[in-house]
């Protein structure tokens, strides 16, 4: 099976105008540079990488600047030598100056890669949490870049993490009959009035989600208002009924400010704040992680590669593990810091904050459920309410939980009519705009 054509669209959705996605920074259209790779036997693979509108012109011509390395490669290569593979994308000899591992270039490293698992997971017909989880340790392993990361996490000790414990079985039963938890983010964006927090709010917890979040990072005073307001829908984390409630911030804030700010807002019982400064400040993180214990603090939406989230854990900077799916060079990437959170007792919870990360990361927190984390206590996957429709095997959720995905592949083949719609500028909507 040969890839023989590579085909990227720009695909924009417009979500600024109703304030979708809206936070202390961000106020774009969700979007996707969006690569389709087409085999000689008429089997394809799909991945993306997201953006937040203007700029995605960008990612997709780092796609087609890095396509030679894919375009004209089987399969069975690529799957027979895949750190190969990924470093024919990371380390390329006249793309690497733009980066190296992060950036642009790194994520359309994640298209392209993700494009390939999804290929690959199509080709044995079977989803891409099942390939991962009946993929014997030894092969995980070797998919695995262990380059700048042995400090930290050994090929060995990613072997000893993935032994076999024999409950598999009994956690593939729990996922099957439960589905995989999960929180909301739909309710809180930072753009939304006060009345439709209130609506969305209690339209999510009588829809069965009892853990929510809110955008923060505004003024103090709106989201301590706006912090109540949630909290008298949901109520107290301590009762029965009680659901939990975590806050995100989007880097807006200093290091004294993040700490001071939360001292405003721990009255409201936060879960987590979650990028409460700059995605590369380290120890920024770690200070801030210290002086507002217990409230934890989650990161990573935005980390670059693996290096970062070793440093992040290293530093006990992180209390989540918030990878993105195509933010980093892809399932390979992923693999490396799933197990590296495991490695220092983090748990991963995705992030999905954009159009298809939900359709991505559930198949990575069940495969980390049924082979690395081996628990559900401290994971959830992100679940935004948007534009699951233009997806041909969208997410399905019921009572606040994740349903594990029956068709093959990865979840992220757009539908040839959206793609046409809403491909930017000549789609018909965007010349409607």
């Amino acid at each position: 099976m040969k890839i023989v054509s590579i085909d990227v669209h720009d695909v924009r959705f417009p979500t600024a105008a109703a304030g979708d996605g809206s936070d202390a920074i961000n106020r774009g259209d969700y979007s996707a540079a969006y690569v389709t790779l087409t085999t000689d036997t008429g089997l394809s693979g799909s991945g993306f990488t997201f953006t937040n509108g203007r700029g995605n012109e960008i990612a997709c011509a780092a796609i087609k600047a890095l396509a030679h390395h894919v375009a004209g490669r089987s399969l069975d290569e690529i799957v027979e030598e895949p750190v190969a593979f990924w470093r024919s994308l990371t380390a390329d000899v006249q793309l690497r100056w733009l980066g190296p591992e992060k950036g642009v270039i790194h994520m359309a490293t994640g298209a392209l890669v993700n494009a390939v698992w999804d290929l690959r997971a199509k080709a044995e017909g079977k989803p891409m949490w099942r390939l991962l989880a009946e993929m014997p340790a030894e092969e995980i392993v070797r998919n695995i870049d262990f380059r700048h990361i042995v400090d930290a996490l050994t090929p060995e000790e990613a072997l000893s993490l993935l032994k076999d414990d024999g409950g598999y079985a009994s956690r593939l039963e729990v996922l099957e009959r439960d589905g995989f938890p999960s929180y909301t983010t739909s309710v809180g964006w930072l753009g939304y009035p006060d009345d439709q927090v209130n609506a969305l709010t209690r339209q999510a917890y009588d829809a069965g989600w009892r853990a929510m979040k809110m955008k923060v990072g505004g003024p103090i005073e709106d989201d301590v208002r706006r912090a109540g307001l949630i909290r008298s829908v949901i109520g107290d984390s301590a009762s029965k009924d009680g659901s939990l409630l975590m806050m995100d911030a989007n880097q807006v804030w200093d290091v004294p400010e993040a700490i001071e700010n939360m001292k405003r807002l721990k009255e409201f019982d936060p879960y987590w704040i979650e990028e409460p400064t700059h995605a590369d400040d380290v120890l920024g993180h770690a200070a801030i992680a210290r002086a507002v214990a217990p409230i934890r603090v989650a990161t990573g939406e935005v980390a670059a590669n693996r290096v970062i989230f070793k440093q992040l854990l290293q530093a006990d900077a992180i209390g989540v593990c918030q990878v993105d799916a195509c933010r980093v060079g892809g399932v390979n990437e992923v693999l490396s810091i799933v197990l590296l959170a495991a490695k220092f007792g983090v748990p991963v919870c995705p992030h999905a904050g954009g159009v298809g990360l939900c359709e991505y990361v559930q198949h990575l927190s069940i495969f980390d459920y049924l082979r690395v984390g081996r628990s559900l206590e401290g994971r959830m996957v992100e679940y935004v309410d948007h534009l699951h429709e233009h997806f041909v095997d969208p997410v399905v959720t019921r009572n606040g939980r994740y349903l594990p995905p029956a068709a093959p592949g990865y979840s992220v083949t757009l539908r040839p009519e959206s793609i046409a719609d809403y491909s930017f500028p000549d789609g018909p909507v965007w010349q409607q705009d």
